[in-house]
């Protein structure tokens, strides 16, 4: 059995392992990933793609952003649309010049790897089994186990940045923490098409047949999604019968309707809240979705990922470097303050956007109410401007 020694070991190489692995090591601080899927796994996966202006400030700051800078696609505004007509939300005008960069996770996944690779740290791909142990003591410390042979890893500290799925949280006592759950009775049916996009900015569009959003990933490649029932089935959505939904949902009142093309990816996904409090249990800190999950209407999973290792970051460092443990032991506090907040706004734009099966006629009233309100008073718009761009990261 192999043993190795470092100051922070961390599960997961998503964005927010790999995030904090980079930060730590800026400070001058080691750190182990450890992650159970390949290199190819986590560079491919498609996930979420709208970067707030804190999150490109953050990537920036850390030297990893030159390819986002070159292929990002920068919005200074989003789109509402009602009864068939689009109105714009000015963000930038807003909120003093911020913006939203449409960059996948993917994308930023590679740009992090790379950097890690080059400078050196210890990524380590296909894990196979990761258990924590002794994470109530002062040496807590990871055992990996593959082919019959086991390594272990002792830390300071252990970062769970292994998703809502991952061993991290469960491996937690499960009487110490708190669990806040929402279910929503609706899901996402969500395309990838190669079919440049037609329009400069996201367009959220609030339909009587069901919520649809045009996105897109790159000058090429377009991203769709459709409101469906959340126990449908795939199979059942010819891309026939796709490109007819949101050409139906989507279409305005000047014609204007998405360009179709070759369907690269589709599929189903459940939409749900969720938090973990606290975020901390004794020498072990979960940070992004191992902690929280938010509906993607408001785009603020991944970008609530780096929010969590920012302050992570701040607090090994001022353990480190100043020897004080108190902003380590505010983690949690900390961060909920925003999660809170952005589970609020993710809500209210879910609540917003959606058909509800069981809303009376006095609710459909009122949604178009609000709607109609928000595209008419700037205001009502610029509330949600502030938040869509990213609340301002917090350490206290």
């Amino acid at each position: 059995m192999a043993r190795l020694q470092t100051q922070v070991g961390i599960i997961g190489a998503g964005p927010a392992g790999l995030m904090l692995s980079h930060l730590l090591h800026l400070h001058g601080i080691h750190s182990v990933v450890l992650e159970a899927r390949s290199r190819q796994y986590c560079e491919e996966r498609i996930r979420a793609g709208v970067l707030e202006q804190g999150s490109v400030d953050m990537l920036r700051n850390a030297g990893v952003a030159a390819r986002l800078d070159k292929e990002g696609m920068r919005h200074e505004g989003i789109e509402l649309g009602l009864n068939r007509q689009r109105h714009r939300i000015p963000l930038a005008e807003l909120t003093n010049g911020k913006a939203v960069t449409v960059y996948g996770q993917h994308e930023v996944v590679k740009d992090l790897i790379a950097r890690l690779l080059a400078d050196g740290v210890d990524i380590r791909f296909e894990c196979g089994t990761v258990s924590l142990h002794n994470i109530d003591s002062p040496q807590p410390f990871l055992r990996r186990s593959r082919d019959g042979s086991e390594d272990e890893i002792h830390c300071d500290y252990i970062a769970g940045c292994d998703g809502f799925h991952g061993i991290s949280r469960p491996s937690l006592p499960q009487s110490a923490l708190r669990t806040f759950e929402r279910s929503y009775p609706f899901a996402w049916l969500g395309i990838l098409a190669e079919a440049p996009p037609s329009r400069d900015e996201l367009l959220y569009m609030h339909h009587e047949r069901g919520f649809a959003l045009y996105s897109m990933r790159s000058p090429s490649i377009t991203r769709l999604y459709l409101q469906c029932k959340p126990d449908d089935d795939i199979a059942h959505w010819s891309d026939d019968r796709i490109w007819s939904e949101l050409h139906t949902r989507l279409g305005c009142t000047d014609g204007w309707k998405p360009l179709e093309g070759h369907i690269l990816q589709k599929g189903i996904t459940g939409m749900r809240s969720h938090v973990t409090e606290p975020m901390q249990h004794g020498r072990v800190f979960l940070a992004g979705d191992a902690a929280h999950i938010v509906p993607p209407t408001g785009a603020k999973g991944m970008n609530l990922a780096l929010a969590d290792v920012y302050v992570l970051t701040e607090a090994l460092s001022a353990f480190y470097k100043r020897n004080t443990s108190t902003q380590l032991d505010q983690y949690s506090a900390v961060c909920l303050r925003r999660v809170w907040k952005a589970q609020r706004f993710s809500w209210w734009m879910t609540s917003l956007l959606h058909r509800f099966d069981d809303a009376t006629a006095f609710d459909q009233r009122r949604q178009l109410a609000e709607l109609d309100y928000i595209t008419s008073s700037r205001t009502a718009a610029a509330s949600l401007a502030e938040n869509y761009v990213g609340l301002p990261m917090e350490l206290h």
